[in-house]
């Protein structure tokens, strides 16, 4: 199985940025925790703060791998690109937010991926990507 994993901007400061909110633990840590739980699973990891680079690490993977979980940050709530990505590929989305999105600010309410993912999770912090592959594998 090949599952890829799609994060957007500012998450490559995970541990370093409001860790009351994001935690302490940097994502690259918490892949390795992941793929040793998961070895017979192909993980593959992406991180870019450009909305481009997101869009197209999204057409790349969305032919050949079994799943794409996606935390596309701040730019769930202002790229219809993104959302246009996801729709134009073959592979299902999960959408992964650490935080409850919908319990900050108004302007987060908004999601362009959230109607084009076969769903999301909020606020689970980084749980949330590994609820999302256990989907993936159930599935």
């Amino acid at each position: 199985m090949k599952i890829a994993i799609i994060n957007g901007p500012n998450l490559n400061l995970l541990g370093k940025r409001e860790t009351d909110i994001y935690g302490n633990k940097p994502f690259e840590d918490f892949l390795d925790e992941l793929q040793k739980k998961y070895p017979h699973v192909h993980l593959s990891y992406f991180q870019s703060n450009i909305e481009g680079e997101l869009v197209n690490e999204i057409q790349r993977v969305g032919f050949d791998h079994d799943g794409i979980i996606l935390n596309p940050g701040a730019y769930t709530h202002t790229s219809v690109a993104i959302g246009d990505a996801i729709a134009a590929i073959k592979t299902t989305v999960i959408e992964v937010h650490i935080s409850n999105v919908h319990a900050r600010e108004d302007f987060r309410k908004l999601s362009h991926v959230s109607g084009k993912a076969i769903g999301s999770i909020f606020g689970l912090g980084l749980k949330g990507y590994e609820l999302a592959l256990e989907w993936f594998l159930k599935k």
